[in-house]
């Protein structure tokens, strides 16, 4: 018999050993995977694409007319204004020393120097384009449009991007010339709006991942109550980011997938936020398993064979619900697909392999001061949850009725959300110098001044068009391209021709970027139309209003299908049709009820002017796809309790034993997606509140009172059609 138990001791050190050596060897490759991913977090930045235009179809009038109005400017891409506006007592006839002044100011402009480049600023201003001091019909401001060269305008200096030095150092160079002539400077425009996008973008690899780590801290801090544990889940979590970012930098820089600042700021709560899930995951069903066993080794085994389906689910629904984006008809949703997805895969594969080894070489004692014995002892039968259990045990049906009710309310009033996109200056929270400016524009010029509709047409046709054109609402002026001399750089009165066509500006009377003008966008191309069904209407409100009608086909397409795939992965995990059904119905109806809280809260709360018309894409995708997790991580515990001791004693079983685990992962989920408020736009501010908002829903009523309530009430049946329905209760 000693002998025996002798050969046992000895079997189980070796396998203590050589799992130890793989918890080692696994730790110095996440290691050197850390060392090589480093760099990237510096440099993403340099890879991003924030211009809408780029992210069109070829097949999109705006993209189609761009082709043909770059042969306008001698350029190779389109033209990016930037307005400076000037806002004071400017008249001519009263004043004819300071708009003498601004003249000279505007013509000495290009040959000023950035110091960061050391190049002329005529160098990314578009050539044969004269900069012209053009007054005010009031005398109260003068606007300077300076076109600069898009392409030249986006690359990059030293890792940052130029753009917004450039439109930093012509505000300063305004502002210290115009100060003594008591005058107002702004630089807005398309080049102003995105020079401060790129510098609310810039605070994401800075202020957005240091306050994420901030807050996960923090809530692992409360939950471990641990002042060491913490450090291991935060430090995976970290470094699947760094894998993923790594990927993902590689990736865009050679133009395999679109990358813009909005996508990087969700890779990186997405990451932080699921990594840090599927440990609280891990280390719970770790923690639990120390009671049972005294080899630290056979409980991480047994932890892991419980918990490895539940997260490859999970993160397999959060993948295929991404994936989908790919049959979006924007490149910048397309590539939000392949991005999340490397997230979602480094944080598992960190989860499920570098997380382990830590636990299993630092031991028991990392969980101290509450370190677990082996003691048989299984802790999480008693406290908060054991009454939530019992709760639901004793009065199902009033639960699931009252909480679907409720649920339902809420869902009535997501009808109300405002959807139909924003405009450009109604994307900060703040209030920036752009933002000022265009405002103080629409003042004292048309509101659309600086950023035209562009109208490609044959050269025949020029009267009638025109004439259709100014007989549209909205619809300010219409002048077609001139002619420049070559000597003196100024305008002509000729008309420009090339290959047959010309170019009409139609300046609107409302803000180029605005809801309005958007609207005004398919009444110019049906009067356009009318003249010849060859004639093209591009420009920027053009780009914005074709951006927006591709969101709203990808809403069509991509929901329907990625509820299709969530169902089949529910059913094949569940073994269980009846099951998959009512998890997805419960996740929809959240997300629903969410929508419904969004649309209450931005308007009367945050006062926010409406949504982007990709919201309610980007918001499902994320709840069902991450709510749906909370769910396989309670309904999959729910099957493992019912083998054993029936559906209804194994449901009330498995809320227990996953309530806390669920919920503080809801939690750390939510505070991860919140913190993308701190980012000063509109999109991200949304979205990160509803994301925070749907998973504490779903993990506080749907998971924990909804789901649980009805399983209750129906019993084996939700198994249908497994065997374990004709199991007994």
């Amino acid at each position: 018999m000693s002998q025996t138990v002798e050969i046992s001791t000895k079997k189980a050190r070796t396998k203590g050993r050589r799992a130890l050596w793989i918890a080692v060897v696994s730790i110095i490759a996440w290691l050197s995977i850390g060392g090589f991913s480093g760099a990237a977090f510096s440099k993403i930045s340099t890879v991003q694409e924030n211009d809408n235009s780029a992210f069109l179809p070829e097949k999109a009038e705006s993209t189609l007319a761009s082709k043909i109005t770059v042969k306008f400017s001698d350029q190779t891409e389109n033209l990016l204004p930037a307005l400076l506006l000037l806002v004071g007592d400017v008249n001519p006839q009263t004043n004819p020393e300071v708009f003498a002044r601004v003249n000279q100011y505007a013509n000495s402009l290009g040959e000023k120097v950035l110091p960061e480049s050391g190049k002329k600023l005529n160098s990314y201003f578009a050539p044969g384009v004269p900069l012209q001091a053009i007054p005010s019909a009031d005398g109260k401001a003068i606007l300077i449009n300076a076109q600069l060269d898009a392409k030249v305008a986006t690359e990059n200096i030293d890792k940052e991007p130029v753009l917004p030095l450039l439109i930093d150092f012509i505000r300063e160079d305004m502002q210290k010339n115009f100060e003594s002539s008591k005058l107002e400077s702004h630089v807005t425009g398309p080049a102003g709006i995105f020079a401060d996008l790129f510098g609310a973008f810039g605070s994401i690899d800075t202020k957005l991942l240091q306050t994420t780590l901030i807050v996960v801290a923090i809530i692992l801090i409360v939950v471990y109550r641990s002042p060491i544990l913490w450090i291991l889940p935060l430090f995976t979590a970290g470094t699947a980011l760094g894998l993923a970012t790594m990927v993902v930098y590689y990736l865009a820089k050679a133009n395999v997938i679109d990358l813009n600042g909005q996508t990087q700021g969700i890779l990186d709560v997405l990451v932080l936020g699921a990594a840090t899930d599927y440990a609280l995951l891990l280390i719970s069903r770790y923690r639990e398993e120390l009671h049972h066993h005294e080899s630290r080794y056979e409980s991480m085994r047994i932890a892991l064979r419980g918990v490895v389906e539940p997260i490859v689910a999970s993160g397999s629904t959060v993948i295929a619900g991404l994936m989908v984006l790919l049959l979006s008809d924007l490149s910048s949703n397309r590539g939000l697909g392949p991005v999340g997805s490397i997230g979602i895969a480094s944080a598992m594969l960190a989860a499920l392999t570098l997380l382990p080894a830590l636990l299993i070489v630092f031991g028991r004692w990392i969980f101290w001061p509450k370190v677990p014995r082996f003691d048989d002892v299984d802790e999480k039968l008693s406290g908060l949850w054991a009454k939530v259990g019992n709760f639901v045990d004793r009065k199902p049906k009033r639960i699931w009725i009252t909480t679907a009710v409720i649920l339902i309310i809420f869902a009535g009033f997501s009808t109300t959300l405002k959807s139909d996109g924003l405009a450009q200056t109604d994307a900060f929270t703040t209030e920036t110098d752009s933002v000022i400016g265009l405002e103080k524009l629409g003042e004292h010029f048309p509101s659309g001044e600086g950023t035209p509709v562009e109208i490609v047409v044959d050269q025949a046709d020029v009267a009638a068009a025109t004439a259709a054109i100014k007989g549209v609402s909205n619809v300010a002026n219409v002048q077609p391209v001139t002619t420049v001399d070559p000597a003196t750089r100024q305008p002509t009165t000729d008309v420009k021709v090339v290959d047959g066509k010309v170019l009409l500006y139609a300046t609107l009377s409302v803000p180029a970027d605005s809801v309005k003008a958007k609207e005004t966008i398919p009444l110019l191309r049906d009067a356009a139309k009318k003249v010849n069904q060859n004639i093209l209407v591009g420009g920027q409100t053009a780009v914005g209003y074709d951006v927006d009608q591709s969101s709203r086909r990808d809403n069509r397409v991509i929901i329907p299908i990625v509820l299709i795939l969530i169902a089949i992965i529910l059913g094949l995990l569940l073994r269980s049709i009846f099951a998959a059904a009512l998890l997805l119905v419960t996740v929809v109806l959240s997300f629903a009820a969410t929508l419904g809280v969004c649309a209450l809260v931005f308007e009367h709360v945050f006062g926010f002017a409406g949504t982007d018309a990709s919201f309610p894409l980007f918001a499902f995708v994320f709840l069902v796809a991450l709510g749906i997790d909370y769910n396989i991580f309670l309904m999959t515990r729910v099957r493992e309790e019912s083998l054993k001791i029936g559906t209804r004693a194994g449901v009330i079983k498995g809320l227990t034993v996953t309530g806390g685990v669920i919920t503080s992962a809801g939690i750390v989920l939510a505070a991860t997606f919140g913190v993308l408020g701190v980012l000063p736009l509109v999109f991200l501010a949304e979205l990160g509140f509803a994301v925070a908002f749907g998973v504490l829903l779903d993990t506080i009523v749907v998971r924990s009172l909804l789901v649980p309530a009805l399983v209750r009430v129906i019993g084996p049946k939700i198994w249908w059609p497994s065997k374990l329905q004709h199991q007994e209760n």
